[in-house]
C-alpha cells in the first residue's frame, strides 16, 4: 500500500472517530476519555457549496482558527476532565455514590438534546455555540478559589457537583450548536480531510497536555485535602476557555441570514415507530447501562486502590489512544467491506472481557494493564466507528437529527442511571473483603457485573438490521465470516461471500 493511500485511510478513520457521538463510545475503561474531538458534523448534513474566490480567504482563516481552537480546548479537557474531577472528588472525600453521579452527569445532560436543538434553531448556531461553550468553560471559576471560600466540607462537595452539572448541560447545548455551525462552515468536499487532520493534531495536543497536567498533579497535590494543584488546574482550564472563545469568535458564519429551521416535534416519535431504529435503541440502552455500571470508577480505582500517580495514568491514556489510532484504519476498511453490524458485534463481545482484566492488577503489580491497553484501545476504536456508522445508516434523512437525539438521550440516561446504581452498590459493599483466600475491593464486584452485562448486551447486536447489508445473526455466522476473510487474506484472493443469515425485514423477529 502506497504512502498516499495509507494516509487517506488514516485521515478517513480519524474523521470517522471525530464524528462519532461521544455517548456511543465511552472511549475505554476510563470515563470521559473519548477522542478529543467529539462533534464533527455527520455525513449528510446540509451540504455547503465550494466557496468562491471572495469567500476563500475568510474560509481559510476560519479553518485555521478552528484547528487552533481544538488544540487549546485540549488544555481545558486535561485540566477539567474526568480524571481531574475524580481527584477533586477524592480530595473532598466524596463516596463512590457521588463519584458515580458526578461522572455520569455528562450522560444525564443528554436529556437536553431536544431543548438544545430548539435553542440552536431559534437563535442561530454560531451565537448559541459561542455563548454556551464559553459559559461551560468558565463555570470552573468557583473551583479556583474553593479552598478559601467560607464553606464546610459538605458545602464544598455540593459546589463541586453543581459545577460539574452546569458544565455538562452547557456542554451539550454548545456541542449541538457547534455541530450545526461546522456543518455550514466546512464544505463537504473536504470535510473528512479537514476533521481528520484536526483530530490528529488534537490527539497529539491532548496527549502532551495530559502528561503535563499529570506531572503538576503529582508534584502539587498533597496527600490529604485540595492543596494548590487542583485550583491551579481549574484556573488554567478557565484561561484555556477564554482563548478557545476568542478563537471561535474568529470563525465566520457562512449563512448568517439563512432562514431558521422550524422544529417538528412530531418527528421526534419516528424512532419509536421504526422497527430497525428500535433494535438499535434497545442495544444502545442495554450497552450503555452495562458500560455505565463500571466506567465511572476505573480512574477512582486507579487513584485510590492501585495508588497510581497522575503521570502514570496519563501515560496509560496516551497508550490507549495510540492503540486506537493504529487500529482505526483497519476497522474502517472492515466496515467498508463487511458493514458496521458485524464489527459492532465482534467488538462488543471483546469489550465484554475488558472489565475482568481489572480484577488482577494491584498497587505493586500493574502489568495486567498492558492487556487492557491493547484490548481497550483496539476494540473501542472499532466499536466507535461501527457505533457511529450504524445509527446513520438506520436513520433516514428525514428526521435524522431526532433519531440521533433519541439514541443519545436514551443511551445517556441508561448510562447515568447505571452509574448511580453502581455507586450505590459500591457504597453498600465493604471496602475490602476476603473471598477464596484473596483480598478484593468493592469495585471488583462492579467490574464483574459490568463484564457479564456487556456480554449479554453484545448479543442484542445480533438483532440489529443494517440496511443494504447482510447482518451476522449468530456466533457461528461471525466465526464463519472471520474465517473466510482470514483464508482469503492468506490466499491473497477476494473472499467469497460467506453464508450468513438472510437479510431480515424491518418487522421480522430474530
Amino acid at each position: 500500500m502506497s504512502l498516499a493511500v495509507l494516509r487517506r485511510h488514516v485521515l478517513r478513520s480519524f474523521a470517522a472517530l471525530a464524528t462519532a457521538v461521544p455517548l456511543f463510545r465511552p472511549g475505554n475503561s476510563l470515563p470521559g476519555s473519548a477522542a478529543p474531538l467529539m462533534g464533527a458534523p455527520p455525513v449528510g448534513t446540509t451540504p455547503t457549496s465550494t466557496p468562491g474566490t471572495a469567500a476563500r480567504s475568510a474560509l481559510r482563516g476560519s479553518l485555521k482558527a478552528s484547528v487552533a481552537e481544538g488544540i487549546v480546548a485540549e488544555v481545558f479537557t486535561a485540566c477539567a476532565g474526568a480524571t481531574v474531577l475524580t481527584a477533586w472528588a477524592l480530595a473532598l472525600k466524596l463516596g463512590p455514590f457521588l463519584v458515580g453521579v458526578m461522572t455520569a452527569l455528562p450522560f444525564f445532560a443528554q436529556f437536553v438534546q431536544f431543548p438544545a436543538a430548539w435553542l440552536t434553531s431559534t437563535f442561530g448556531h454560531r451565537r448559541v455555540a459561542l455563548t454556551a461553550v464559553c459559559l461551560s468553560r468558565q463555570v470552573m471559576l468557583p473551583l479556583c478559589v474553593l479552598p478559601w471560600l467560607p464553606l464546610g466540607l459538605q458545602g464544598q462537595q455540593r459546589l463541586l457537583v453543581g459545577v460539574a452539572a452546569v458544565s455538562a448541560v452547557l456542554g451539550v447545548i454548545g456541542n449541538n450548536a457547534w455541530v450545526a455551525w461546522m456543518g455550514e462552515l466546512v464544505p463537504e468536499s473536504f470535510r473528512g480531510r479537514f476533521f481528520g487532520r484536526r483530530t490528529a493534531l488534537c490527539t497529539l495536543g491532548g496527549t502532551v497536555t495530559s502528561l503535563v497536567a499529570g506531572v503538576l498533579m503529582d508534584r502539587l497535590r498533597p496527600p490529604e485535602g485540595v492543596g494548590l494543584g487542583l485550583p491551579l488546574l481549574a484556573a488554567m482550564a478557565c484561561g484555556a476557555g477564554v482563548v478557545t472563545t476568542l478563537l471561535m469568535a474568529r470563525q465566520h458564519d457562512p449563512a448568517p441570514d439563512k432562514e431558521k429551521a422550524k422544529l417538528d416535534f412530531g418527528v421526534a416519535l419516528l424512532p419509536l415507530r421504526d422497527e430497525r431504529a428500535r433494535r438499535v435503541l434497545v442495544y444502545q440502552v442495554a450497552w450503555n447501562a452495562a458500560v455505565g455500571l463500571s466506567a465511572p470508577f476505573f480512574s477512582f480505582h486507579m487513584l485510590k486502590n492501585l495508588k497510581m500517580s497522575f503521570l502514570t495514568m496519563a501515560l496509560y491514556l496516551a497508550a490507549v489512544a495510540g492503540m486506537r489510532m493504529l487500529a482505526a484504519p483497519v476497522w474502517g476498511r472492515l466496515i467498508d467491506r463487511l458493514g458496521a453490524q458485524p464489527v459492532l458485534l465482534a467488538c462488543s463481545l471483546g469489550i465484554g472481557f475488558v472489565p475482568a482484566i481489572w480484577l488482577f492488577p494491584t498497587a505493586t503489580f500493574l502489568w495486567p494493564l498492558l492487556a487492557d491497553v491493547v484490548l481497550a484501545g483496539v476494540l473501542w476504536g472499532g466499536h466507535a466507528l461501527a457505533a457511529f456508522a450504524l445509527p446513520l445508516s438506520v436513520a433516514p434523512r428525514r428526521g435524522r437529527p431526532f433519531y440521533l437525539a433519541a439514541f443519545s438521550t436514551a443511551g445517556g440516561l441508561a448510562y447515568a442511571a447505571a452509574s448511580a446504581l453502581g455507586g450505590g452498590l459500591a457504597s453498600l459493599l465493604p471496602t475490602e473483603f476476603i473471598l477464596g483466600g484473596h483480598l478484593w475491593v468493592n469495585l471488583h464486584v462492579l467490574f464483574v457485573l459490568s463484564s457479564v452485562a456487556r456480554l449479554a448486551a453484545a448479543f442484542l447486536a445480533m438483532r440489529i438490521v443494517e440496511p443494504d447489508a447482510k447482518p451476522v445473526c449468530s456466533l457461528g455466522g461471525l466465526l464463519s465470516l472471520v474465517g473466510s476473510r482470514l483464508q482469503a487474506r492468506a490466499a491473497q484472493v477476494p473472499a467469497p461471500a460467506p453464508v450468513l443469515a438472510e437479510p431480515q425485514s424491518a418487522n421480522a423477529e430474530s
